[in-house]
């Protein structure tokens, strides 16, 4: 007999089915196998697939560990938001917490109609153009800021929300420079700024919805609007809007999920 595992289709950030980003979530009884997670990734073909497991130590309610269709990563904002929301949809109550391998604690609240998402806010330094050369030249159009984070994320800041939209960034070639993300950003029309997040070394050549990105971005515009909550939209294809708020060494994003698939998944 196959094993049953429980599994939600969330789209997260998303009020409506067919926006924000796509997220499988999948309870288990234990930890499967790491090739075999990383196997169910692949499988499910969405940008990350969450795997949740009650945590006996006490320090959370859940383990939580994501996993891309070709590796296992240390942080992904949007499946933890639907992994909360799937939770406290099926479970009740009002907050959830997840024990994490290389990012903590992280944590699950409702908050009116959609969830709060606490993240590590993660720190930038300044780089040159210079150094970054190769990604500009793929990313097709020249910043006016160039900052990154030593865990592998960089910020393009770019004039306007039309210059991030416009950009057509040559996907293959960025998939050579290794997982880094590679974030732009602007200051947007509706919403206090705007984004767009290649990953194509991770397996995702444009991300829908990435709340890892928005844990960088929180310190960085809270910086430079000078106040610490601000509104976020992420300009891919299925696009998504964010509430961001910087805590101390917090990023909380904000959003709902709407569950579009439930069922089982046989191994």
């Amino acid at each position: 007999m196959p094993q049953t595992i429980p599994y939600w289709h969330v789209d997260a950030f998303a009020s409506a089915p067919f926006g924000g980003n796509q997220a499988a979530v999948m309870v288990l009884e234990e930890w499967l196998p790491d090739e075999v997670l990383v196997k169910i990734g692949a499988e499910n073909n969405f940008a990350e697939t969450a795997f949740v497991v009650r945590d006996t130590t006490g320090a959370a309610d859940w383990e939580l560990r994501w996993c891309t269709p070709t590796y296992e990563i240390a942080l992904c904002g949007h499946a933890t938001l639907a992994s909360g929301h799937v939770l406290l949809t099926r479970d009740g109550g009002e907050r959830v917490t997840f024990r994490t391998r290389k990012s903590g604690i992280l944590e699950v609240v409702k908050a009116g109609e959609g969830y709060e998402l606490a993240l590590p806010a993660i720190a930038t330094q300044a780089d040159t153009a210079a150094n970054q050369a190769e990604a500009i030249r793929l990313l097709g159009a020249e910043p006016l800021e160039v900052v990154r984070s030593e865990l592998g994320y960089n910020i393009y800041l770019y004039e306007n929300e039309a210059a991030v939209r416009g950009l057509a960034p040559d996907i293959r070639g960025l998939e050579r420079l290794g997982k880094d993300q590679f974030i732009c950003t602007a200051p947007g029309e509706t919403t206090d700024i705007v984004s767009r997040v290649f990953v194509p070394g991770g397996g995702v050549d444009e991300d829908s919805v990435t709340g890892s990105a928005h844990a960088v971005l929180t310190p960085y515009w809270a910086k430079r609007l000078g106040r610490e909550s601000f509104t976020a939209h992420q300009a891919s294809q299925r696009g998504g809007d964010l509430t961001l708020r910087l805590d101390g060494d917090r990023a909380w994003l904000g959003g709902p999920c709407v569950t579009v698939v439930e069922g089982s998944f046989y191994l």
